[in-house]
């Protein structure tokens, strides 16, 4: 059965169950780098919140077979789980004076988002682009993100320009950059991982690899920080040479010190793998390899 038709099937079954006091809707979502996904939209007519449930995996569970029936009730339970206990009130979002000490930013690739872009302020940045989200905080849904269209700009009567400058500010202040080594994430591994226990002393004997991940500390789009003012001249004087960087997703990139030795085509050879094996198509980054050059204070892209 394809998505489509799996979908269709999913919203006439919660329009039998729920009757006329719902409204359940299934709409594509375009999320980073093109990726459509298929939401599930179920809302209450007595309210104004309408939680998303992707319904990609549900159709992933039913094709390998799992019944119907239990795709529905896990369906249910996720729907109770995200569904608020009170309705949400944006009608503040309406006011540009209200909503820009949270207006931040994030990277994307350019080329990969061409159409979503089309609707939204952003500005040009190597083969990226830097948009805007506002930073959503409340009690009822908790943490989000509400991406800044075109429509948003003219509601506000704002500018691109003045959107940066408040980012430049917000993103670094409410999503602080940190930085860490290959030491740390096998620390992190030895403690989340049950099944893979490395002692402490094993791994600070290690060998200090000459790389640090670079993310913020919700390690969320924290790729972005590469931006933030000063960063990059920061890194770079920490070990008093020039750099690669390796976008390795979106949510973070990959600090190597130019020792002068690696191959450049190595690098960029192992950017394109682990982009092809392990990262998401949605948080792919980028293809290209960076370099950071400490005299001039200027990241570029590597040429072939």
């Amino acid at each position: 059965m394809e998505i489509k038709a799996f979908a269709k099937k999913v919203q006439n079954a919660l329009e039998r169950e729920l009757g006329s006091n719902y409204k359940v809707e299934v709409k594509e979502v375009r999320k980073n780098n093109g990726i459509i996904l298929h939401g599930l939209l179920i809302q209450p007519r007595s309210r104004n919140v309408v939680p998303t449930i992707y319904l990609d995996a549900f159709w992933e569970a039913y094709e390998e077979g799992m019944p119907f029936a239990v795709i529905m009730r896990r369906l249910a339970a996720v729907y109770r789980e995200g569904m608020p206990d009170e309705d949400v009130d944006m009608e503040y979002f309406k006011f540009f004076e209200k909503v820009k000490e949270r207006i931040c930013y994030r990277l994307i690739n350019r080329e990969e988002n061409e159409e979503l872009l089309e609707e939204m302020p952003h500005i040009a940045f190597l083969d990226l682009a830097i948009c805007f989200y506002y930073a959503y905080q409340g009690k009822a849904l908790g943490e989000g993100s509400i991406l800044i269209n075109n429509s948003h700009v003219d509601m506000w009567k704002t500018s691109t320009a003045e959107l940066l400058a408040l980012a430049e500010i917000n993103t670094p202040r409410l999503y602080p950059c940190s930085s860490y080594s290959m030491q740390d994430i096998l620390r992190e591994i030895a403690e989340q991982e049950s099944a893979w226990k490395k002692p402490e002393a094993e791994i600070e004997l290690l060998p200090e690899l000459p790389m640090r991940v670079l993310s913020n500390v919700k390690r969320t789009y924290g790729a972005v920080c590469m931006i933030y003012p000063g960063v990059l001249e920061q890194m770079a004087g920490k070990c008093g040479q020039s750099c690669y960087i390796l976008p390795s997703s979106v949510h973070e990139v990959i600090f190597l010190r130019d020792i002068g030795t690696g191959s450049e085509s190595a690098l960029r050879k192992m950017i394109m793998e682990i982009n092809r094996t392990q990262v998401a198509p949605e948080e792919v980054l980028s293809d290209q390899l960076y370099r950071y050059d400490v005299l001039e204070k200027q990241i570029k892209i590597v040429s072939k």
